[in-house]
């Protein structure tokens, strides 16, 4: 069973100096688990063990089986909603250099958008032997040669073997009307760890009303516009918690809350800990 008083706030962080990371996920039935539209800078393979919800992505979205393998290029939207039963997975980030390696740009080309993955029966136990391995090694020593060797071994089989899902009736986001129009939005939140701007405002860059834009925003991202932009605060200063050594104080302030203690009340209602709890579930775990 896993341990309750861990937490699981994707997305993980890559440290500094180093090409990825891997961490393994678990959650027992009824855990409590959170997620929301989102994107981050570096490239994400999520393989998964036991699962069951739907992923949302700029393709569309799709239907989660056992064993599937979820692929997401930086900087890309993408969501889960989740079934309460156990749930596991391995969840690799990787700085898109990676697919520089001499070996990995050809197929470099196979993973320019977010796809999610299925392989046959019988390359199944091979991946999930694979992540093993790729796992353990990284907790060893995650520069080592061998944990690079072994990612990169891992996206070549999962490129030649996985056939992506073409889901049926499936619109994709980006060629939406709505997306595009909230595309000067969206742009925003990708470019910083926090939008300060008001709903008003945020009509006004797309051209649109504040109704208009508050209905097209909800449709997109499932929320509304102010929690939208209160769980991307939260979640860079999960980033930030896990990959800096910055106080909490100066992180609340950075990320414009009113004070730290509304800082801390926030994250803690978001993730059912406090912010000094949550960098001391990363680090040991690290």
């Amino acid at each position: 069973m896993p341990d309750k008083n861990k937490v699981y706030c994707e997305p993980f962080c890559i440290k500094e100096g180093y090409q990825f990371e891997i961490h393994k996920v678990e959650y027992g039935e009824n855990d409590a688990y959170s997620c929301f539209m989102h994107f981050h800078e570096v490239h994400e393979f999520i393989i998964f063990e036991q699962i069951e919800g739907d992923y949302y992505y700029n393709q569309g979205e799709s239907k989660l089986l056992d064993n599937d393998i979820v692929y997401t290029p930086a900087l890309e939207t993408h969501n889960f909603e989740l079934s309460e039963r156990p749930k596991s997975w391995y969840i690799i980030q990787f700085i898109p250099e990676v697919l520089n390696q001499p070996e990995l740009q050809k197929v470099s080309f196979l993973l320019q958008q977010g796809q999610q993955l299925r392989l046959k029966k019988e390359d199944i136990a091979i991946v999930q032997m694979q992540v093993k391995w790729l796992h353990q090694c990284y907790l060893e020593n995650p520069l080592d040669g061998k944990s690079l060797l072994l990612l990169r071994l891992l996206i070549l089989w999962i490129s030649d073997k996985a056939q992506a899902i073409k889901m049926p009736n499936t619109i994709s986001l980006t060629s939406s009307q709505n997306y595009e129009k909230l595309s000067p939005v969206i742009d925003l939140f990708r470019q910083s760890p926090y939008v300060d701007i008001s709903l008003t405002e945020a009509a006004e860059m797309c051209f649109v009303s504040p109704s208009h834009f508050s209905r097209m925003f909800k449709r997109i991202f499932r929320c509304n516009y102010s929690e939208y932009s209160l769980n991307h605060k939260l979640y860079s200063a999960a980033r930030l918690l896990s990959q800096t050594e910055r106080s909490i104080t100066d992180i609340s302030y950075e990320l414009d809350f009113s004070s730290p203690s509304h800082f801390i009340a926030q994250f803690k209602k978001h993730f059912n800990t406090t912010p000094y709890k949550y960098r001391i579930g990363v680090k040991s775990r690290s």
